[in-house]
């Protein structure tokens, strides 16, 4: 198998998660220009995460029956027609709060099939033993370019005007589009399903609830992304503008993202290695634990110092976890069944950000943002302790082992 493919499906990544970076970064900061309410900020988050909840399985079904190379490259030239017409809109001085909530939420649909399209894909470019070091190096490009990259230019360019915020990354995606174009080759399963697209879907939900190693993660996930999008659905409002707590400027807002990057880059090209030594199954828990105590530092110690540490540890944190559990899942799914399996986990996973979005925008409201900071710790530790209980070293190894002799059956 030659690495070609995966090297432009790499460098397709990087280009595309910096226009993510640049996006994720800038569409809150721009959302703060028009209102301070904590509610209608976390309502911009919100619009970009309801997707998963609506499209997530439908996208996995048709990564299992058409070419994921193409699926990539028709949501990034879709994403691109967005942004531009955004950047115009932006331009003609005619882009309101709906507006910017209307594009966050198209976007957010493109990247539910994006995502669910190149997570599926990797299989198909290296090697069953090269996984993990595949996804520490995609896992690494994505940071760089959100955080590294896209984080510090979306401070930047947010102000040089909205136009400019929303311009750039639509020609960071029209670069990643021409790069996908060098993936030359067949990306789609041997046999793909002909029946209902309902019979798929119910298919692969099937198999995600009687998997119990994957159902376990998944509600973790799920429970993971629901805290950490009430935190940061509300986060700019305490550290930004003379009117928060800390009092970042925007620019200073997006050094942040650098640091965050830093730790995450660390933290995913030193995965495969730390996991070969101490286990995947406890070095999972160990970092979602960290993950989860190291929420409460921004409101225990708001100063800019402290939470840039605090920045890159969670950064190193977050990537190491999501390597493995990536890994983890292309290793145990079966490969006709990995676009289904793997939106369904998705489903469950970025479907809850929408509502912890929401949750966290209520809560802010009635309580304070501190209130927000403390359950969402407290969240997730809870959530660790519990599906570590289950989610074991043998429960995994004999979950792998299964996984090695699963045949894929003929198609219906």
């Amino acid at each position: 198998m030659t690495d070609r493919p995966f090297r432009w499906l790499l460098t397709a990544s990087g280009l595309s998660n910096t226009a993510d970076g640049i996006v994720v970064v800038a569409m809150p900061l721009l959302a703060i220009t028009l209102t301070r309410s904590p509610l209608l900020v976390s309502l911009v988050s919100a619009a970009a995460t309801l997707p998963w909840l609506l499209l997530s399985l439908h996208a996995g079904a048709l990564a299992d029956r058409h070419d994921r190379r193409r699926i990539l490259a028709l949501t990034t030239w879709t994403r691109v027609t967005v942004l531009t017409a955004l950047a115009a809109a932006a331009w003609l001085g005619t882009l309101p709060l709906p507006a910017l909530l209307a594009g966050a939420l198209l976007l957010g649909a493109g990247e539910v099939f994006a995502d669910t399209s190149a997570q599926s894909v990797v299989p198909m470019t290296v090697a069953r033993e090269r996984l993990g070091d595949a996804n520490g190096k995609l896992v690494a490009a994505q940071t760089i370019g959100n955080n590294f990259l896209g984080g510090p230019a979306a401070g930047l360019l947010t102000g040089l005007g909205a136009a400019a915020a929303f311009g750039a990354p639509a020609l960071l995606y029209a670069a990643a589009g021409i790069a996908l174009l060098g993936m030359r080759g067949r990306f789609r399963v041997e046999e793909p399903s002909t029946r209902p697209l309902h019979h798929d879907i119910a298919e692969g939900l099937r198999h995600l609830w009687s998997h119990r190693v994957l159902r376990d993660l998944a509600l973790l996930s799920g429970v993971l992304n629901f805290a950490n999008s009430a935190y940061f659905a509300v986060f700019v409002l305490w550290v930004v503008g003379e009117e928060s707590r800390v009092g970042l400027t925007p620019g200073r807002y997006g050094l942040l993202m650098v640091a965050l990057a830093f730790g995450a880059v660390a933290g995913s090209l030193l995965t495969d290695r730390v996991a070969r030594k101490a286990g995947q199954v406890r070095t999972l828990v160990v970092v979602d634990l960290a993950g989860g105590v190291l929420l409460l530092v921004p409101a225990l110690v708001p100063t800019p110092a402290a939470i840039g540490l605090t920045a890159v540890l969670l950064g190193a944190a977050g990537a190491t976890a999501n390597v493995l559990r990536v890994s983890l899942r292309q290793r145990l799914i079966p490969g006709h069944l990995l676009g289904r399996v793997n939106s369904a986990i998705r489903l469950i996973g970025m479907g809850s950000t929408p509502l912890g979005a929401a949750a966290g925008g209520a809560l802010a409201t009635a309580a304070g943002l501190p209130a927000v900071f403390a359950a969402a710790s407290v969240l997730c530790v809870l959530a660790v302790t519990l599906t570590c209980r289950s989610v074991t070293t043998r429960s995994v190894a004999e979950a792998e082992s299964a996984a090695d002799t699963t045949v894929q059956p003929a198609p219906a």
